[in-house]
């Protein structure tokens, strides 16, 4: 297995521990002792997945969350929070950002490998379904065969690019993912379940996800240029689903 993990915490033997699991798993592991250097790491070498303390001096992992998903390079990677604070608000606020998963110390070995593959094997599928099969060798041309036009909106999913008027929008890896949910099968109800399965990878019931895509779909609409209470596009039918509905 020729996956690469970058792991992120101020504890030395936690790390060492966490490290020493994924190895005998098969995973490539490089460690970060602080987020300042984790963004070091990056700049250096190609991360398949992160995993990182959330309670860090300097830097916190909220914070490493936000400078990751800032950069086009790296918001698409699968993002996992450590931490040891397993209260039920903590961890829907850690799944609200759009991370990935949440896991609570200490950690379960098991518990541990199965989310890191699981997120491995849903960011590879992602990109099977979005990549072209012979992309062009200007990856900052447009390719319009790949490209998803309703209105003003216009997304490049092989580039995770999306325009509003010809205007670029930066989107964290779950708002696009959510995007491009709604715009595949426009007019369509989808419900929260499936939605929240499309962006998070995660199997929950009709209130949970509910919960969880409410924040998700206001930032969603606010980048899209909508203020606040204007739903633009992007509809509720209560208590089933959203839709992305294209004016006439």
């Amino acid at each position: 297995m020729d996956k690469t993990i970058l792991v992120v915490d101020d504890d030395p033997l936690l790390l060492s521990t966490i490290e020493l699991t994924l190895e005998e798993a098969g995973f490539n592991v490089v460690t970060a002792k602080n987020a300042r250097y984790a963004l070091t790491v990056l700049e250096q070498q190609p991360v398949n997945l992160i995993l990182t303390d959330i309670a860090m001096p300097v830097m916190n992992g909220y914070q490493l969350f936000a400078a990751v998903n800032k950069h086009p390079d790296w918001r698409f990677i699968p993002f996992i929070f450590l931490s040891g604070r397993d209260l039920d608000t903590d961890i829907q606020f850690g799944k609200e950002l759009g991370v990935d998963d949440y896991l609570t110390k200490p950690l379960n070995r098991a518990d541990l490998l199965a989310s890191v593959r699981g997120k491995l094997k849903r960011a590879e599928r992602w990109l099977e379904l979005h990549q072209t099969a012979e992309p062009g060798p200007d990856p900052t041309s447009h390719n319009h065969e790949a490209e998803i036009c309703l209105g003003d909106l216009r997304v490049n999913v092989p580039q995770h690019r999306v325009w509003v008027n010809e205007e670029l929008v930066q989107l964290t890896q779950h708002e696009f993912r959510l995007l491009v949910c709604l715009i595949e099968q426009p007019g369509w109800v989808v419900a929260h379940e499936d939605i929240v399965q499309a962006t998070h990878d995660l199997e929950t019931d009709a209130e949970d996800a509910s919960r969880l895509l409410r924040p998700l779909i206001a930032s969603l609409r606010r980048k899209l240029g909508y203020a606040g209470g204007e739903t633009g596009p992007i509809q509720n039918v209560r208590g089933v689903g959203y839709q992305f509905v294209v004016s006439e």
